[in-house]
């Protein structure tokens, strides 16, 4: 709100009057213009700035007697303060009840401040304020009942918003408030139901605003008496339940809001069409299903249609045609087909985003959207379109951001040729389309002007990098992974001056690493900046993020999977500003470059998989971000570098360099590899020592060969009482004596070697006593080795499994699978009847053992932070096996069990992919269903086979068990299953009951609650309803667990990657 000083005005005509009449008048108006505040108003405004303990230097501006010429505040023609206004004045402090003395104060301003405590009830009961806003403050405490006033209260438009007020709307909150028009409390912890009672207090009562709070219950029937309510926004709350048809009652509703909420049911059609003046119709982020009803078109007035991230179906309705004022459609993520030629989209003139990703949607694009010449935004990724692209669509001359990725497209060539038309596109996404087709390197691509993001990946297009990205000069983003580019980097790469994020990894590129690519401006520049340009909608990463602007994306150089060969330049230490490092799986050779030490930056450095040689530089221990970090598989020798991060990384980071040493491999630094400096020194001794070593030598060799003779003599006599005495056991046990070397992972486990006899020993010959585990696929051992090390072995039934061939390839197809949050496979082994799986020993066991067989004291007690890590590693574990591995693995039996924890209490999906090792007649589960009890998807009981929907239901509950910290199925039968007891509980407002007791008053309860929807979501009876997993990674992620500053919360499932296959919000 602008501070505006009064100032004397003459207003009308005033008949002619004699000079002298005219000067009096004028004396008379100048004295009352120069009429000053009073004494009392002076004082309290000065006893509200004594009780700031921040006031922006206000003291230095009001000074003198005439409050009124102070800064901030306004006075009507008698000095009456009437308005003070002090927004953006980084104000801290208490709100004084002083204000409250300013009788005549009728607007009062102080949002955008850090103001404290709570909100002096005389403010909200003035008998002379009208606009109170407090909002963007940190006020708290709850609205009391307001004391009366013998003027009545003249407040209409109250906005406490962006606070932290708690408590319940009660039918005593703003009691007597007979002239409220408008209450904004968006943005805080109220509880409770939305409240209703507003429209009794005031006949004018038109705008109620409570979005991004904790209400709960159903939306009340009694909203529909508010016969002025132009605009209600409730989203982003735990309401539940359906809309009621009283509501559409309010037939003056213009905005109506109820997004991200677990409301349900269909849209009645009949109902609608009372909302004829409605503009914004948002309930995204439901449950809603059906179809859209035919009578949307009598909603003429309608500018925004809001209905993603639900399970609606169908087709749209032609009568939508009817919206003609429609500036926003965002319908994505529901599961909406057919064809859209059946809207004319040349009835929206002012149609400026269109959003339809993650739907089935099919045909081709309709050619009406071509006249929608306001269109700036067109996201159609993740459906079924299809054909070539029309050249109608270089008629979009206002399109800045088009998204058609993952669909069935054709034609690149023709598709760049007509979109070079498009001279405002700043993001052009096309990834998962043109499949095998050919990269066009046609110098006639040319008009993109304005482009600064470009994805053309997963198509699987041979070529080379085209020489027309040469003439994108506004360049900021290139994302070419995933086809099949050859030749060399080009030269020019560094021309492109704002290029920070460049991804060509998995193709076929040749060469060395050009030097070029060292001299890339925006990754040399670490004070380089871009401008605060927004997406026009949001991009979407793989999966946890979603990103508004373009700076939000790290700056990364990923060159992985191609065949580069060379050594790594020494110049890359230039590029100082990267956060992102990958040149993994090349055939890159020499040494690691000492300048990748200057990359303080640098938060993912990747080597592996390469012939990198010599020692590991100390420098990198600079790298004080460096969070991941892998030089895995190479030849590299000498001591890992100590100190820095280098004690938080995995020992896998290191695994396959069979000459390296440390203390968190199995092969040790001898002092001399640990301490260079004295090996020269040493060398001297040694060759003293030989010398001396020699001459005695020759003297041990004779007395050896007179007692080799010996010991010939004695063998022969007891070798044949020695086979005797071992028959027995090596018919009752497994064949101790065979050296069959099992078969180890390299990428895994190095150059380890190990045998049968080596596990035997390890669990002395499978005894009980090594059984830490045992499930539907069989047995689990402990087996510790001699040098420490402890691995995990299970021991399959043969009988159950595949043939010899055709295991070796399912596990070998298994060991592919890498992940963070998958256990690691070690190796494999095929001995007699029976078949072994080695994996990573867990030190914590299972999340069944911490949360269901836990003893009562505090060291296995599972606070919520840790629950909360777990249950986001174990989504990102089995995110990877559905959305990453190929094919895609349905675990088909997640529960706590299969969770492993280690030392650190990091979770690891265990068990996946197993069911590929079992005949197809032989049950692995502990029932005749797909599944455990407890866990398995009611859909499974109809004869369904196993889904990725399937493994959702049973992560669920897994969810509700980390929740609960109750067993899915009760011990005793009388007690409810935890499913349909939780979903019982929800639906009666009670969901602060199923928290587990031991959690409940440690201030994470709105945490727990968003987990909760998050596995409702999951549990859902209808499967087409869950979410699919990358969507639940990027809930589970948002959730803030206040440990920003520990390590184990800095992790995201992968680095982003554009690919809008996937849902994330």
């Amino acid at each position: 709100m602008n501070t505006k000083h009064f100032s004397c005005k003459k207003h009308g005509i005033r008949p002619r009057m004699p000079s002298i009449g005219l000067a009096l008048v004028l004396l008379i108006s100048l004295a009352s213009c120069a009429s000053s505040c009073t004494e009392l108003e002076r004082t309290s405004l000065l006893q509200f700035l004594t009780e700031l303990s921040q006031d922006a230097d206000l003291t230095k501006f009001w000074q003198g007697t005439d409050c009124c010429a102070w800064e901030g505040i306004a006075c009507n023609q008698n000095g009456t303060v009437t308005t003070v206004s002090l927004p953006y004045k980084g104000l801290e402090g208490r709100i004084s009840q002083s204000l409250g003395n300013l009788t005549g104060l009728q607007h009062l301003n102080l949002s955008y401040n850090s103001l404290s405590g709570g909100l002096p009830p005389g403010l909200v009961s003035s008998s002379s304020i009208i606009v109170l806003d407090v909002s963007f403050n940190q006020l708290n405490g709850d609205l009391h009942e307001l004391p009366s006033s013998a003027h009545g209260h003249s407040l209409q438009v109250l906005n406490i918003s962006s606070n932290l007020f708690t408590g319940q709307f009660t039918s005593t909150t703003l009691k007597g408030m007979e002239n409220l028009i408008s209450l904004n409390a968006s943005n805080n912890s109220f509880t409770g139901q939305i409240p209703s009672h507003f429209c009794n207090i005031s006949p004018s009562f038109s705008v109620l605003e409570l979005c991004y709070n904790k209400l709960s219950g159903g939306i009340p029937p009694g909203l529909g008496n508010c016969s002025k309510l132009r605009v209600l926004k409730a989203g982003h709350n735990n309401l539940s339940g359906i809309i009621p048809e009283e509501l559409f009652n309010a037939t003056l509703l213009e905005h109506l809001s109820f997004s991200s909420n677990g409301l349900q049911g269909k849209l009645d059609g009949t109902h609608i069409v009372k909302l004829s003046n409605m503009a914004i119709l948002d309930l995204g982020e439901n449950n809603f299903n059906g179809m859209i009803p035919d009578s949307i078109g009598q909603l003429k007035r309608l500018q925004e249609l809001h209905l993603d991230y639900n399970s609606m179906s169908g087709e749209l309705p032609p009568t939508l045609s009817n919206c003609t004022n429609l500036i926003t459609i965002d319908l994505k993520s529901n599961t909406f087909s057919g064809e859209l030629n059946k809207v004319n989209f040349a009835n929206f003139p002012n149609l400026k985003t269109v959003d339809l990703i993650w739907n089935n949607f099919s045909g081709t694009i309709p050619e009406s959207i071509y006249s929608c010449r306001n269109l700036i935004a067109l996201r159609l990724s993740a459906n079924k379109f299809h054909g070539k692209l029309s050249e109608g669509l270089g008629n979009l001359k206002s399109l800045s951001f088009l998204s058609l990725s993952n669909n069935s497209f054709s034609n690149i060539t023709n598709a760049l040729q007509i979109l070079r038309s498009s001279k405002n596109l700043t993001t052009l996404l096309l990834g998962m389309n043109f499949m095998n087709e050919t990269m066009p390197d046609d110098a006639r691509i040319d008009g993109f002007d304005n482009l600064q993001v470009l994805a053309i990946e997963d198509c699987l297009l041979s070529g080379k990098i085209p020489f027309w990205i040469l003439e994108l000069a506004n360049l900021e983003m290139l994302f070419l992974r995933g086809n099949r580019l050859s030749g060399p980097i080009p030269t020019w790469i560094n021309t492109l001056d704002y290029l920070f994020y460049l991804d060509i990894s998995n193709n076929s590129l040749t060469g060395e690493i050009p030097t070029a690519l060292m001299t890339m401006p925006m990754l040399e520049k670490t004070a380089a900046h871009l401008g605060p340009r927004i997406f026009d909608l949001p991009v979407y990463d793989t999966p946890s993020l979603q990103y508004r602007i373009p700076i939000a994306f790290p700056k990364v150089l990923n060159l992985s999977s191609n065949k580069f060969t060379g050594m790594i330049p020494p110049e890359i230490g230039q590029l100082k500003a990267l956060i992102s490092l990958d040149i993994s799986c090349n055939n890159l050779t020499g040494p690691v470059p000492l300048s990748i030490g200057n990359l303080t930056n640098l938060q993912v450095l990747d080597l592996s998989n390469n012939n990198l040689t010599g020692e590991i530089p100390a420098a990198l221990r600079n790298l004080n971000f460096l969070s991941k970090f892998n030089v895995s598989n190479n030849n590299l020798e000498g001591p890992i570098p100590t100190g820095g991060q280098f004690s938080t990384f995995q020992n896998s980071s290191f695994y396959g360099n069979p000459k390296l040493c440390g203390s968190m491999l199995v092969r040790q630094c001898s002092s001399a590899q640990a301490h260079p400096a004295f090996t020269k020194e040493r060398k001297r001794k040694a060759i003293f020592a030989i010398a001396f070593g020699v001459f005695f030598a020759g003297i041990a060799v004779v007395l050896l060969l007179g007692l080799l003779l010996v010991l010939i003599r004695l063998k022969s006599l007891t070798s044949t009482n020695r086979r005797e005495d071992n028959r027995d056991v090596q018919t009752t046990s497994f064949d101790s004596s065979s050296e069959h070397e099992l078969i180890m992972m390299p990428q895994v486990r190095g150059d380890k070697k190990l045998t049968f006899s080596d596990i035997v020993k390890a669990t002395n010959n499978f005894d009980q006593e090594h059984i830490i585990g045992c499930g539907g696929y069989g047995l689990v051992y402990k087996a510790e080795l001699p040098d420490g090390s402890k691995l995990a072995i299970k021991k399959l039934n043969g009988e159950m499994c595949l043939m010899e061939r055709e295991f070796n390839a399912e596990v070998e197809a298994l060991s592919m699978a890498h992940h963070d949050h998958l256990v690691p496979l070690w190796g494999y082994g095929i001995q007699g009847n029976s078949r072994f799986l080695i994996y990573s020993f867990m030190e914590n066991g299972s999340l069944d053992d911490w949360l269901h067989n836990r003893d009562d004291d505090a060291s296995t007690f599972l606070d919520w932070p840790t629950r909360l890590r777990i249950a986001q590693g174990a989504s990102c574990g089995l995110s990877y096996i559905h959305n990453v591995c190929k094919p895609h693995i349905v675990h088909r039996d997640i529960k706590s069990s299969n969770i492993l924890l280690d030392k650190e209490l990091k979770a690891y999906v265990a068990d996946f992919g197993l069911s590929r090792l079992i005949l197809p007649n032989k049950t692995h589960v502990t029932t005749e269903l797909v599944g455990t009890l407890g866990y398995i998807p009611p859909e499974y009981g109809q004869g369904w086979v196993a889904t990725l929907r399937g493994d959702i239901y049973s992560f669920g509950v897994v969810l509700l068990e980390l929740l609960t910290g109750l067993r899915p199925v009760p011990v005793l039968s009388t007690s409810k299953e935890l499913v349909p007891w939780v979903l019982e509980m929800r639906s009666q407002g009670k969901q602060i009951e199923v928290l587990d007791p031991t959690l409940r008053g440690t201030g994470h309860e709105e945490q727990m609650l968003k987990v909760l929807e998050v596995a409702c979501k999951c549990v859902n009876y209808n499967p087409s309803m869950r979410p699919p997993i990358m969507e639940v990674v990027s809930w589970l992620e948002s959730i803030n667990t206040g440990l920003q500053t520990q390590k184990s919360v800095k992790k995201k499932c992968s680095f982003p990657v554009i690919h809008e296959n996937l849902v994330a919000k």
